[in-house]
């Protein structure tokens, strides 16, 4: 369970990290006429995602998860794996990266690294890492629970919103 918690307080590191370039990123855009769209679903984002990390250390801990080698390293492999997409990500989209969404217009769109293939490509990293963390020690419930509320929030609110704020500069791009 040590190895465990310290893989989920560096997961909880990354994320600091994550929002240090955010915020970065924000002043860069911001600097740059950038307009912020959907900035209410923020701080849900924010709570579940920080829900997730405390979830894996409480339900491993206090519900006595077992490691369980067949499941646990390949869900490892995984977190290693969106890890690595998330940042190839992070660097792909270089200062226009950011944790919200928030659009500078008459730049074109980013199509190097990922973006080459998909219009998303960080939400895959999100719904890998969301259902492979917890499952790294068997946190099965905090698996389900955060897959189906990302899956809500991701389907409902985020994607829709970065969707309208990317159309709403394609005029400009033509």
């Amino acid at each position: 369970m040590i190895l465990y918690t310290i893989l989920v307080l560096a997961t909880g590191g990354e994320r600091i990290a994550e929002l240090i370039v955010s915020s970065r990123n924000a002043a860069w855009s911001f600097a740059r006429g950038g307009v912020e769209y959907g900035k209410g679903h923020f701080p849900p984002m924010v709570a579940l995602h920080t829900g997730l990390l405390l979830a894996c250390l409480a339900e491993v801990w206090w519900g006595g998860r077992p490691f369980i080698p067949w499941l646990g390293w390949p869900m490892l492999v995984l977190v290693l794996a969106s890890q690595g997409l998330r940042w190839w990500c992070i660097a792909a989209l270089g200062p226009r990266w950011n944790t919200r969404v928030i659009i500078v217009r008459d730049l074109p769109l980013v199509t190097r690294g990922p973006y080459r293939w998909l219009k998303h490509p960080n939400y895959i990293a999100v719904v890998v890492e969301g259902f492979a963390l917890p499952l790294v020690h068997t946190a099965w419930i905090t698996a389900i629970a955060f897959t189906v509320l990302n899956a809500v929030l991701l389907l409902a609110v985020r994607i829709p919103c970065e969707n309208r704020a990317l159309a709403s500069v394609e005029p400009a791009r033509a």
